[in-house]
């Protein structure tokens, strides 16, 4: 019987788990482990000693399980029967996935029932390689990727579609913005997901979802889409006739100032102040006045100028109420200060000084305490 030298594996990266083709062996062959593998010996179905990456040479001393399961005695050179199959821990990335059909959720906020597709890629490896050859191999001689894909495929299936619904009901996010959380949304996945592989001793290394399959065109998404870009829309709207607003106001505010800046000038290049000129507005409106009469309002009203307009107009005012006062009485100038006739005027006057702002409530009430007092 032929014996074997050399035990070793050295295939394409994209196969976890090989089984060799040599199974009788004596007990001073060589077995080489390359970096990133390790090498399981089975006898009779059992998963027996195991080694990581090095050169061995077997003998009795360095497989001490199967010394003890064929009982050989140290130093024996006959062949005995073992299968070793060499498991690939290297990450074997872009291993594609997708779900087969949509998923179905409740839709958290509107409660509508929506379904949502997913698609993407993971990095897989080895975690336990006793744990992958009894789960997935059994008597198979290898593991390709795609063979642990096809054999992963409905387990995938059963577990990541509750695990998405599960996500979305509760995510921070609608389905028109989890395009934007497609990190969140894969990392979720992922957490959920990790255990499940290790129960066969993969480690789920990366999972991202790549691309979202939404139901345009079914009634319940178009439905809530249609009050989803409303609710944010009339939002937006409201939000810039606000600021329409506070810019209107701002621009009449400012041609206030600017306005009220030109009068203020104008007044100064003219030489009279805002209390000169409402004393001017006070007589216009006196002038004006047609109930009292024309000569009383030219008097009353160049008066009061003459206590607003400075010293021309208190010259004028003085004129003119002392031509009113002798067109009312030849002997006006005899007319005593308690007359009712200049108690009359007097008082017109202070209330026409007080409705222009020239003096206060207060102030009027005082001088007509006086008028009064004078009586």
């Amino acid at each position: 019987m032929a014996l074997a030298k050399i035990i070793k594996y050295e295939g394409d990266n994209e196969t976890f788990v090989w089984k060799s083709p040599i199974e009788d062996f004596n007990t001073m062959s060589q077995l080489i482990v390359h970096q990133s593998q390790e090498a399981v010996f089975f006898k009779n179905g059992q998963a027996l000693d195991l080694f990581e990456a090095g050169r061995y040479t077997l003998d009795t001393q360095n497989i001490p399980l199967i010394r003890r399961f064929l009982n050989l005695p140290t130093g024996m050179k006959t062949p005995f029967h073992c299968e070793v199959y060499f498991i690939n821990k290297a990450q074997q990335m872009a291993i594609k996935w997708g779900t087969d059909s949509q998923v179905q959720y409740m839709e958290p906020t509107y409660k509508f029932p929506l379904q949502i597709g997913a698609s993407g890629e993971m990095s897989l490896s080895v975690r336990d390689s006793r744990r992958l050859l009894v789960k997935l191999i059994g008597t198979e001689t290898g593991l390709t990727q795609n063979g642990l894909v096809a054999q992963f495929r409905s387990f995938l299936m059963s577990k990541i579609k509750p695990y998405i619904a599960h996500t979305m009901q509760n995510a921070t996010y609608s389905i028109f913005e989890v395009d934007a959380h497609m990190d969140e949304f894969s990392e979720s996945l992922k957490v959920a997901l990790t255990p499940d592989f290790l129960e066969y001793g993969i480690s789920l290394d990366q999972f991202f979802v790549t691309t979202i399959a939404k139901p345009d065109g079914e009634t319940a998404y178009e439905k809530f889409k249609d009050i989803y870009i409303r609710q944010y829309s009339d939002i937006a709207a409201a939000q810039i006739q606000q600021k329409v607003d506070i810019i209107e106001q701002e621009t009449e505010a400012r041609k206030l100032v600017i306005e009220s800046e030109a009068i203020a000038k104008k007044r100064t290049q003219e030489g009279y102040t805002y209390q000169q000129e409402r004393g001017f507005d006070v007589a216009e409106k006196v002038a004006e006045n047609e109930a009292v009469g024309e000569f009383t309002n030219m008097g009353v009203g160049l008066g009061t100028m003459a206590g607003v307009g400075g010293a021309v107009g208190g010259m004028v005012g003085g004129m003119m109420n002392d031509a009113v006062g002798q067109s009312i009485s030849p002997n006006y100038n005899n007319v005593q200060d308690n007359s009712l006739e200049a108690f009359k005027i007097k008082l017109e006057k202070l209330k026409i000084m007080k409705d222009s702002g020239l003096i206060s409530d207060e102030e009027f009430n005082v001088e007509k305490q006086k008028l009064l007092s004078s009586l």
